[in-house]
């Protein structure tokens, strides 16, 4: 029996749109499950946490399959909320295609928005999904206006709706067999595509087949994004949906031969405690008992190194089996030290997606009985691993924890408690700040000289520092030869240079920094470990100071749109909370501004622009670069 191919498809949407709902019937309707979960009630498939549950909203990734003729799609239910965008964009970057859900009685939404941005930068292929056509006030016509209005301007419509606004709502598919349908989607193809215009300036006009292979090119580039709409409650429409999915969707060309290379990025918990992890594979296989090398980062930008051999394996859609093979998912256990984000076949191994900006918000948290310290520290650690972004370490007065925003302290309160039995308090959240090198900084101790570290450490450590590449976190260098110390204080002086840079000069971490050793050296029967780590904290502390460094606060990159007679009251407001305002263009009802702002300012203006554009203002914003503070 021949192997299907595969389609990697995200369900992607804001807050409350209805793509939890939508990934239920996709699976109902063609026989994956047998009946059809509610959001309300509580027993959705891919909303598998009592937390999602329980609130509705998705959390984690979560993977379904099922299969039309030939082609298996498997289904990556993504979180909504922008607390969790981290979740959403480690997901794109193992996807083939995705479907963005909106609503066609609410419309785009900040979120939706800031989704987009991502999906065209990314240049996946993306069709849009016009959910609750059954509901008072949904719109058509006027939907794919804001739609080509706010966030593609290439949209194409490929259903025409009946009945629009209530129960009985239907949706027919445009047939490119229709000459006035094949004239409507050619012109936009014309908008993105030279041949398509060339043809439709000069002739002879495209044929039904010619214009389906343009719509398949220009989907398969995020050139334009064609727009279905339909009911997730009643199922109008989703198969109509599904047949576009299969048609314009490419699945990722699959390389002949070669080492395995892929990408962790989801892990679950059995209720045994052992790991589930979800690896999407790009090239080679992976077989039952291989013995597996991954590669990722830790929190303070060190790369790490794990490895396991698969116990078990089930590929996604198909169940247990003896290997996975590129283009697929599998859930594989045994890879026990395994967190999301690793990298299969090398540090680069698997796609390129976004970079994750850095958490912007610190809180420290404490458990409510001091006799749960321990089970708390433990919990905090195996959500971290879960979500590697959110950095977890001990500080003197409980456990410090790096979060996105408030939902997201909530629900991990709740998780807590629901899932580890633990009742924790957290305390008021603070913005984040790092602190960069500004040049370069060198030091030195060597045992055997006058100096501090005469007589207490048998160790000589010499370092250098340097600013480096944005986003590389602390990069640990050698110029001494690897064999000039033992592998156990090569290990003690770069553990300690990592741990010693989560607090620099100025109180913050220490980011974006070339660390390099220049000079080592030791005592034969006397020198220990513990000397080249006592030693390295005050070489490193030294280095840093002779370097300098400075601080940066975490930023948003922001899009707005007011209405015309509010700018110049806008523009100050944001002008007085240090927003940079980089591009203003004059829209068809007012002016969209975009630019950056702190993120301590975020509060302000998002509370401010109600009053100042009477309540009509459009406001997203997203994680950006960050800034040096003032």
């Amino acid at each position: 029996m021949p192997v299907p191919r595969t389609l990697n498809v995200g369900i992607l949407a804001h807050v409350d749109a209805g793509k939890t709902s939508l990934t239920e019937r996709l699976l109902f309707e063609f026989g994956a499950i047998s009946r059809l979960g509610s959001v309300d009630g509580g027993d959705t498939q891919t909303d598998t946490g009592a937390i999602e549950r329980e609130r509705g909203i998705t959390v984690r990734s979560a993977v379904a399959a099922f299969t039309v003729g030939s082609t298996q799609v498997n289904l990556i239910d993504t979180p909504g909320h922008p607390d969790f965008i981290a979740e959403v964009e480690r997901a794109l970057g193992v996807l083939d295609g995705v479907v963005l859900v909106l609503s066609a009685v609410e419309g785009v939404q900040a979120q939706t928005r800031v989704l987009m941005r991502t999906l065209r930068a990314m240049r996946l292929p993306t069709l849009l999904f016009a959910n609750k056509i059954d509901r008072a006030g949904a719109r058509d016509d006027e939907l794919l206006a804001e739609v080509r209005r706010t966030v593609a301007p290439h949209a194409i419509m490929m259903t025409r709706t009946r009945d629009l606004g209530t129960a009985a709502a239907t949706v027919v598919a445009e047939s490119l067999d229709e000459p006035e349908a094949r004239a409507r989607i050619t012109e936009v193809l014309a908008e993105t595509d030279d041949r398509v215009l060339a043809r439709v300036v000069d002739g002879p006009p495209l044929t039904a087949r010619e214009v389906t292979a343009a719509l398949v090119a220009g989907t398969a580039t995020g050139r334009v994004q064609p727009l279905y709409s339909g009911s997730a409650l009643s199922g109008a429409g989703v198969r109509t949906l599904v047949e576009g999915v299969v048609a314009l969707v490419p699945p990722a060309p699959v390389p002949v031969g070669g080492p395995a290379r892929g990408t962790v990025f989801a892990v679950e918990r059995t209720p045994s405690g052992e790991k589930l992890v979800y690896l999407r594979l790009f090239a080679g296989e992976v077989a039952v008992r291989e013995r597996l090398v991954l590669h990722g980062r830790r929190a303070d930008g060190a790369r790490e190194e794990c490895s396991g051999r698969v116990s078990a394996l089930q590929v996604v859609g198909r169940g247990p089996a003896d290997r996975l093979r590129a283009g697929g998912i599998g859930r594989i256990r045994g890879l026990r030290e395994v967190r999301v984000g690793d990298r299969l076949g090398g540090p680069d191994g698997g796609a390129d997606g976004p970079r994750f900006a850095r958490p912007a918000l610190r809180t420290v948290v404490r458990p409510q009985d001091p006799a749960d310290a321990t089970r708390l520290r433990a919990a905090l650690l195996q959500l971290a691993d879960q979500d590697p972004l959110i950095s977890v370490r001990p500080v003197p007065d409980g456990t410090e924890v790096l979060l996105y925003g408030e939902v997201q302290k909530e629900v991990l309160a709740q998780t807590l408690a629901a899932e580890h039995g633990v009742t924790a308090r957290f305390a008021p959240s603070r913005i984040v700040r790092v602190e960069r090198p500004a040049g370069v900084g060198e030091a030195v101790e060597e045992f055997g000289r006058r100096g501090p570290a005469l007589g207490r450490y048998w160790a000589t450590v010499g370092l250098r520092v340097q600013p480096g590449k944005r986003d590389t976190g602390v990069v640990f260098d050698y110029e001494t030869e690897l064999g000039a110390l033992p592998r156990a204080f090569h290990t003690a002086i770069e553990e300690t240079v990592h741990r010693a840079c989560r607090r620099g000069p100025r109180g913050w971490a220490v980011t974006d920094c070339a660390v390099t050793l220049v000079r080592s050296g030791f005592n034969a029967p006397v020198s220990v470990a513990a000397d080249f780590r006592e030693l390295t904290s005050i070489v490193l502390a030294r280095a840093l100071e002779r370097a300098g460094t400075r601080v940066y606060e975490p930023c948003h990159a922001f899009e707005l749109d007011i209405p015309r007679a509010t700018l110049s009251e806008v523009a100050q407001r944001l002008t007085a909370l240090e927003a940079r305002i980089e591009q203003t263009a004059e829209v068809a009802d007012g002016w969209r501004l975009a630019g950056t702002l702190p993120v301590r300012s975020l509060d302000a203006v998002q509370r401010s622009l109600p009053g100042l554009t009477s309540g009509e203002a459009a406001w997203s914003s997203r994680p950006s670069a960050d800034r040096p503070a003032g």
